[in-house]
């Protein structure tokens, strides 16, 4: 069957909204698929934008108008979304704020955004903070089909819509602001993983970056968003798939690994599904071959920063290898440079620190309580906005990498990162590239460690593979002999740390930062003579 999208111009996520109510109202927009604690629950187009209208007259009432800021201390849920329509429809940014955020986290981002109402989870606790309302999950339930605002909002493209929050994993969470148009650039390029009458199961929290700025993009293409049960089982993943006609299948490499391993895959009726997309992390080259040979589908690779909101990605036919060690090429409307730490282009195959550029970037660090309404009255913080985006639009991400034969990139690590072994700069997700295929090795990241000698040296922590109960000095040998033969000797791990599993943070990348802080407290594991 042939979808229809949105037609004419929009010029507001409001108008996108209401357009895909008219043209594709019985489409569902969100689907929470049934689990042991709750029956399903689904929105449709039509519904979601009578269920906006009704919370946007709740959250006017409360004190909310052009310029305010509407906080979300939810769930992945339709109830989310449903606020961040309202908010939008008021002329208010909607701020996302991660669930697994700590107390201190949250208090800095209520304190800097004010929010005139929040909403939170029913039975959920507040951090402290400045908040004009408190509003819960259970008011806006019964807001949604009450009465509007009392008249409609002066709505402008340059308006804010969005803040969101970096996870925090250098410090307190920064907010990068995206207005009406960076939406609108978001959805403006062909997408393998976004297409017209989609429907999408996506791992993602509804506070990062893939959903907050793409709402545009899956509500012109009527996209119907599966969201995925928490907490996550590979078992659920494999039903959801089957019984909700998945096309759009989405996952880090660890949870398309139980996936694969599950039982219950072998009977699932998989005929819906078009293709898989996976990152966060190291992807394995057997596993992305494997996934594609299960599920029968190809599988594509995304890359990008919170503040460019746009980076890189595979597409479909593009080698197993490419999608296992690469982010792609740009996608359509994005600009790729590599540059030194001076900002100087590098030269071919050297590393650099990625720059990206398209009109889907923020348009700055969100710096203090609004002053009035639009975009005139959002603060920026200046400094931390230069630091990051230059005045030709340019941002310069936290990552290193370096651009193969075929113009794909390589990321090699992250500034933070780095460590400098000796004097010779070593960048952690090139180590772990070149240990990842080893025998014993389920899961591995590397970090930095002081050291009197040499300034720092390499942690590597490794997750054993399944079965395997190695013993830590041989592997540390075995882990040497192989980064040895593949990177520069200094490259290679100083020691090993066997570890049941990896951290993760809000955003369910590893967290760096635990381990870093776990190295620097002892000095277990395997070590070099």
């Amino acid at each position: 069957m042939t979808v229809r999208q949105i037609e004419g111009e929009p010029a507001t996520l409001v108008d996108v909204l209401a357009a895909a109510a008219r043209t594709r109202p019985d489409v569902e927009a969100f689907v929470e698929p049934a689990t042991a604690e709750r029956p399903r629950r689904a929105l449709t187009y039509a519904a979601w934008e009578r269920a906006a209208t009704g919370v946007a007259g709740l959250f006017a009432r409360r004190g909310v108008t052009r310029g305010s800021v509407v906080g979300l201390l939810l769930p992945s849920s339709s109830d989310y979304m449903v606020c961040y329509a309202a908010a939008a429809r008021l002329g208010a940014v909607t701020s996302g704020i991660n669930l697994r955020l700590g107390s201190a986290e949250v208090t800095s981002i209520l304190e800097r955004t004010v929010p005139a109402v929040l909403v939170v989870d029913d039975g959920l606790v507040p951090a402290p903070g400045p908040v004009g309302a408190v509003v819960t999950r259970a008011e806006v339930a019964a807001a949604a089909h009450g009465p509007g605002p009392a008249g409609p909002s002066v709505l402008d493209p340059s308006d804010p819509v969005a803040v969101v929050w970096t996870s925090g994993t250098t410090g307190l969470p920064k907010g990068a602001v995206f207005d009406h148009r960076s939406l609108a650039a978001v959805a403006a390029g062909p997408d393998p993983l976004a297409e017209a009458g989609d429907r999408r199961l996506s791992p993602l929290p509804f506070a990062h970056v893939g959903s907050m700025t793409r709402v545009w993009d899956e509500a012109a293409k009527c996209i119907t968003t599966v969201i995925t049960p928490t907490p996550w089982r590979a078992a659920d993943a494999v039903a959801v798939l089957t019984a909700e006609r998945i096309t759009v299948a989405q996952g880090v490499p660890t949870q398309w690994a139980l996936v694969l391993a599950h039982p219950d895959l072998a009977a699932a009726d998989l005929s819906a599904l078009r293709i898989a997309g996976t990152g966060a992390s190291r992807v394995p080259p057997e596993l992305v071959a494997e996934v594609r040979r299960v599920l029968g589908v190809p599988v594509v690779v995304r890359y990008t920063s919170t503040e460019a909101s746009l980076g890189t990605g595979t597409v479909p036919g593009d080698p197993d290898l490419a999608v296992a060690t690469t982010v792609g090429r740009p996608v359509p409307g994005v600009s790729l440079t590599l540059v030194d730490d001076d900002g100087r282009p590098v030269g071919p195959g050297e590393v650099g620190r990625v720059r990206l550029r398209s009109a889907a970037v923020m348009r700055g660090y969100w710096g203090g309580p609004p002053t009035g309404p639009g975009a005139a009255g959002v603060v920026y913080d200046r400094a931390a906005t230069a630091a990051v985006l230059d005045g030709s639009g340019w941002v310069t991400t936290g990552d290193y990498g370096r651009l193969d034969a075929d113009g794909r990139l390589c990321l090699v690590g992250r500034a933070n990162e780095l460590y400098i072994r000796g004097g010779y700069n070593v960048y952690p997700a090139e180590v772990e590239a070149a240990l990842g295929d080893h025998p014993g090795v389920g899961q591995v990241a590397v970090v930095g460690a002081p050291d009197p000698v040499l300034g720092e040296i390499g942690v590597a922590f490794v997750v054993p593979g399944q079965g395997e109960d190695p013993d830590p000095a041989e592997l540390l040998a075995g882990l040497r002999e192989r980064a040895r033969g593949r990177l520069a000797d200094y490259k290679a791990p100083d020691r090993v740390e066997v570890v049941d599993h990896l951290p993760l943070t809000s955003m369910m990348k590893v967290d760096k930062r635990a381990l870093a802080d776990r190295v620097a407290l002892g000095t277990n594991g395997a070590s070099t003579p």
